[in-house]
């Protein structure tokens, strides 16, 4: 599976694509490390939008993972972010999952990353948007390998 990070701040995106196959995460190269919005417009939010669904249809993304961000408070996101996150979310046919900064902790304390991030090839603005793809991943792997009781 294939999934796009996704770190919200101000007007930008900052993505990173991370994959799970057999057990062994994989980093592919992507052409680009961060999405810009720079016109808030309808036209620009679109022109955004069109240009995120591009991403996802190039690299065959299958879910989109974006980190949480409060609503109220000191550490609130800005109205720009959340304008971004809709316009992610309203994607047709796309997989989209925000996830909890506490799940992403706890899913990081479970299972901690083993590589240091500087091994990765990453740039160090793309830390978030990582460790919210990888702690996603992995959750989502130890659930499937979960047993059920019938």
């Amino acid at each position: 599976m294939k999934v796009c990070g996704v770190d919200l701040k101000g007007n930008e995106a900052t993505v990173c694509l991370l994959s799970l196959i057999d057990g062994l995460f994989h980093v592919p190269d992507c052409r680009t490390r961060r999405l810009t919005l720079a016109d808030t417009s309808a036209k620009g939010l679109k022109s955004f939008q069109s240009t995120f669904a591009k991403l996802v249809a190039d690299y065959k993304i299958d879910a989109v993972i974006i980190r949480q961000r409060q609503s109220k408070g000191k550490f609130a996101g800005s109205a720009i972010g959340f304008k971004l996150e809709a316009a992610i979310e309203l994607i047709e046919g796309l997989e989209v999952v925000v996830f909890n900064p506490t799940d992403i902790k706890e899913s990081l304390r479970r299972n901690p990353i083993t590589v240091p991030f500087s091994d990765t090839g990453l740039k160090q603005f793309q830390e978030t948007a990582f460790t919210t793809a990888y702690a996603w991943l992995i959750k989502r792997d130890s659930l499937s390998q979960t047993p059920t009781n019938l």
